[in-house]
């Protein structure tokens, strides 16, 4: 079985993020950067698959600046076997859409029965790239996935996914475009030995030319542009209420009602 699994390389979530002097992006100076979180679970699961039947191979594809390969380095050293960088200029900009038709036109050369991804990236929370992808591949789509089973005959999928109060079973053939949730698995570290054999292992360079891309085509399919980057507003410090507990609930709830006139 060949599954494929979509990552992205993002700022650690618990990295300082600030907002270069012109607004035209973030500082990225003194920032780590790691694999997508939800992607963590999308490559151990398809790990887990592979070593569940016993054959199969998993390959990993991101697109990014070279600095991604840190994040498919990762992957590798988890036990993926192969890597796939979508890298070159003219993919810069691209918004949710364009980054699935690109991966979709890579994917197309590829043989796979299944693809995996995150639900969502934590650095843009856009959670497009996987549906996007499904559609641009003709394939079915079940978002947020919490257990995934491969049929005997492997020609169909049995999924589930958590709903408010409820969990859905969805039975899908393959094959399908999956995206991962929290509750999947949980995620391996890589070994010594992993990290070792994942610095010998080929990363395969793919450029916009070799998809027949331009860099003004990569404009005309994004249908979003960020304009400006801009900090949250900041929020005035907090007020402390000394005194006894009778004596603060009185006056927090006066503040309540007068001051922040929430009751």
């Amino acid at each position: 079985m060949k599954i494929i699994v979509c990552i992205k390389q993002v700022p650690d979530t618990e990295a300082q993020i600030k907002i270069n002097s012109d607004g035209s992006g973030i500082v990225a100076e003194g920032i780590k950067w790691v694999l997508n979180p939800y992607d963590e679970f999308a490559v151990e699961e398809a790990i887990r698959v592979k070593e569940r039947l016993k054959e199969g191979e998993v390959t990993v594809i991101t697109l990014g600046s070279q600095q991604a390969k840190e994040a498919l380095r990762a992957c590798l050293a988890m036990g993926a076997d192969k890597a796939v960088h979508l890298a070159d200029e003219a993919f810069t900009g691209a918004d949710s859409g364009a980054t699935a038709l690109i991966l979709s036109l890579a994917i197309k050369n590829m043989e796979y029965d299944i693809i995996l991804c995150g639900k969502q990236a934590v650095d843009g929370d856009m959670a497009q790239v996987g549906s996007s992808l499904a559609e641009f591949l003709d394939m079915p789509f079940v978002s947020n996935i919490t257990k995934l089973e491969i049929s005997a005959d492997k020609k169909s999928a049995k999924v589930q996914r958590e709903t408010e109060g409820a969990s859905e079973i969805i039975e899908s053939t393959l094959p399908a475009v999956f995206s991962a949730q929290k509750g999947l698995n949980e995620p391996r570290y890589a070994s010594l030995m992993g990290i070792m054999q994942a610095k010998k292992k080929e990363i395969k360079e793919i450029k916009a030319q070799d998809l027949g891309i331009e860099k003004e085509t990569v404009k005309q399919m994004s249908k979003m542009h960020l304009l400006k980057f801009s900090p949250p507003t900041q929020r005035p410090p907090g007020r402390m209420i000394q005194g006894e507990p009778r004596d603060t609930a009185i006056e927090l709830v006066k503040l309540l009602h007068e001051e922040a006139k929430v009751i």
